[in-house]
């Protein structure tokens, strides 16, 4: 007998082996979904609910750890899929069923586009969002496109590097940045947007946390608004986005730029940054966002110590479990620096080594500083969960 140890972290290596061996294409597919393994952390459980689930496992072969008030399910799709029936579900776990269908239908089927204004972005392939920040003090490239040509031609340069998306910005986030009036960050990133609108170049996301600045750049072509405070520094910004019908980028964060490095505080930062994004997404569509309007950011860099970024970035797959796409803004950032060694404007190698990370993890958008070393690793990553 001959015996084949196969790659588990992906579908594919299963996939592979099923199509090898006669089977079509879909039904390998979904059965190579199925079989993956997924561990999920139910909490707020019942102590009845818990003895139903340690009686489920027993019987089903699942793995099921639990404590008081939760529970920790390990087992393939396939195997846990019973419990999301309700002509299926045993007794006592109805309310587990009812929490646990949406996470396995996007587990099969991830989001294949994101809607912005007059368009949709398709997500089978990474999508690189190019950076222009008009502002004399970004931590990377701060005064070198304060100017409109600088701009223009910056556009210019991502575009032809692979970036599908521009993002303009009027306003530092860095730590400790100092807040930018309304009507300074109007002026800067307007006539940036207008420009690129006339030349069709983009489409163009404003990267801003106000609504007012948000109105202007939509009227003056934006298509998307990404916003680094999840709709929590100016609650308006929801209102003005769902009745432009624009797409939307809700990144996490905690505080301000001058007080999130004091918030790094987490006991498990995956499940907790997925939990504050899934109630950002929440009161946005409660707002009036279409849900497919919407693209959840870990927030790289925002309230997160090095160790806490890269534990984010390997356990991304707990974001992309909200069913929502996800966009990753790792560019040039400090844990990256702290991991390297190297200085902020020698981070582009290491930019690319984690959105490749990141892609295998399940994000589809990569927000970045410069797009061309980016693409070029993106393409590599991609064509390893290609099918043949």
């Amino acid at each position: 007998m001959k015996l084949t140890a196969l790659a588990a972290h992906t579908p594919e290596a299963v996939r592979a082996a099923l199509a090898a061996r006669g089977w079509d294409t879909q039904p390998a597919r979904f059965a190579a979904i199925g079989v993956q393994p997924l561990f999920i952390v139910f909490e707020e459980v019942a102590e009845g609910e818990r003895e139903a689930l340690v009686r489920w496992g027993a019987k089903s072969g699942a793995d099921v750890l639990t404590g008081e008030g939760w529970a920790l399910v390990g087992a393939g799709a396939s195997r846990l899929a019973p419990l999301a029936r309700v002509d299926r579900v045993p007794p006592g776990l109805e309310r587990v069923g009812e929490a646990l269908g949406p996470l396995l239908a996007t587990h099969a089927e991830p989001p294949q586009a994101w809607s912005i204004a007059d368009g949709t972005i398709a997500l089978g392939h990474p999508v690189i969002i190019g950076i222009i920040n008009v502002t004399p003090d970004s931590f990377s490239d701060g005064g070198r496109f304060t100017s409109l040509d600088r701009a223009v031609a910056q556009a210019e340069r991502l575009m032809a590097d692979g970036c599908e998306l521009l993002d303009v910005g009027g306003e530092s986030t860095r730590p400790g940045a100092v807040p930018v009036p309304a009507a300074e960050e109007i002026g800067r990133v307007v006539p940036v947007i207008e420009q690129l609108a006339r030349r069709a170049l983009g489409p163009v996301s404003v990267d801003t946390r106000k609504a007012a600045v948000a109105r202007a750049a939509i009227a003056a072509g934006a298509a998307a608004v990404n916003d680094v405070s999840a709709f929590g520094f100016d609650p308006e910004l929801v209102r003005v986005a769902a009745e432009a019908g624009v797409g939307v980028i809700v990144m996490h964060a905690r505080g301000t730029p001058e007080t999130m490095d004091s918030l790094a505080t987490y006991g498990h930062v995956a499940a907790e940054v997925a939990a504050e994004l899934a109630g950002a997404a929440r009161r946005a569509e409660q707002g009036g966002v279409a849900r497919e309007r919407i693209v959840v950011d870990p927030g790289f860099g925002f309230a997160k110590t090095p160790e806490q970024n890269f534990r984010l970035l390997d356990e991304l797959a707990t974001v992309v479990g909200l069913g929502y796409p996800v966009a990753v803004g790792p560019s040039r950032k400090r844990f990256l620096g702290h991991a390297t060694g190297r200085p902020v404007d020698d981070r582009d190698r290491a930019t690319a080594v984690a959105c490749a990370l990141a892609w295998e993890r399940g994000a589809r958008l990569f927000r970045v500083h410069d797009a061309a070393l980016t693409s070029e690793a993106l393409r590599v990553a991609s064509a390893t969960t290609s099918c043949p």
